[in-house]
């Protein structure tokens, strides 16, 4: 039976998460970090899984700073790095309102790459790690369907985002013919100025790209990580997953077959099988 999702606000500072709770208040946390896009948001990544896994671990998904519902600077940090240290930031002072010492972290796509820069930041605060389609490594050529998801609002309708939502997923008719529908919800969130803002400044490129995780600072890793890359991803390529499964020295790489970006609600009973093994590797 699928655990409840408890929705509420918790303030840090000058910023308030929104997020998505499950499990057992005294479980081992367990922080779900969203990937980017116009109007994505925790809810949108996680939900499932968030019923899925609150039988065991007490499970954290926020909507990061700069989506959803979550505080949207103003202004903003311009440039990816510069807006991705402010939610590494805000993250690490979530983390010690909500008193979790240590915490295992999920991260997909963008969520990736906020996760490997609070691993490189505080690895004594991080357990394990698990990366979907993630950012932050290196190799292979850029995918059409991330420039789609950048220059969104260049042409900001319901059938962009439909398309954009189709080169998410490997199958778009397994969700039979729901997609629209689908993209028109997620378009109301898209078009609240706050949230263009957020992802304009996120993705102005002129003030800096993503931030660099160098060859070095993925051998430094040493939290046990489990990668999982779909082989039909066409907004991340698949080298970036091999790229950091070649230098963290305690990782294991899994490629999901006929699988797209949006491998945890494509595969998600498959996905969820193989992060529970992973979580229970060692457990005391």
């Amino acid at each position: 039976m699928s655990a409840p999702i408890k929705i509420s606000d918790v303030t840090v500072g000058d910023y308030t998460f929104h997020i998505n709770e499950s499990g057992p208040a005294d479980g081992k946390p367990i922080i779900w970090l969203h990937g980017s896009g116009p109007g994505a948001t925790a809810s949108s990544n996680w939900e499932w899984l968030l019923g899925e896994f609150g039988d065991t671990y007490h499970n954290i998904a926020p909507d990061i700073i700069g989506f959803g519902d979550s505080t949207h600077p103003n202004p903003p940090p311009e440039g990816m790095a510069a807006f991705a240290e402010l939610r590494v930031a805000t993250l690490l002072s979530l983390f010690d309102e909500l008193g979790f010492d240590k915490v295992t972290l999920v991260g997909n796509s963008m969520g990736g790459m906020i996760s490997l820069e609070i691993v490189r930041q505080v690895p004594e605060r991080v357990e394990k790690l698990i990366l979907m389609g993630s950012a932050g490594g290196q190799g292979g050529a850029p995918k059409p369907g991330l420039f789609k998801m950048i220059s969104f609002y260049e042409n900001p309708t319901a059938e962009s985002m439909a398309e954009i939502l189709r080169y998410f997923l490997h199958d778009p008719d397994s969700f039979d013919g729901n997609l629209q529908q689908i993209a028109e919800t997620r378009l109301k969130r898209a078009m609240r100025p706050e949230v263009e803002r957020s992802h304009r400044a996120t993705f102005n490129f002129a003030a800096g790209g993503p931030i660099g995780l160098t060859t070095e600072d993925l051998e430094q890793i040493t939290q046990p990580t489990l990668l999982v890359h779909g082989d039909d991803d066409k907004i991340v390529p698949i080298e970036s997953s091999q790229f950091m499964a070649d230098h963290i020295p305690n990782s294991r790489f899994e490629i999901f077959k006929d699988t797209g970006h949006w491998l945890q609600i494509e595969q998600g009973p498959r996905f969820a099988k193989i992060v529970r093994a992973f979580l229970e590797e060692d457990a005391k």
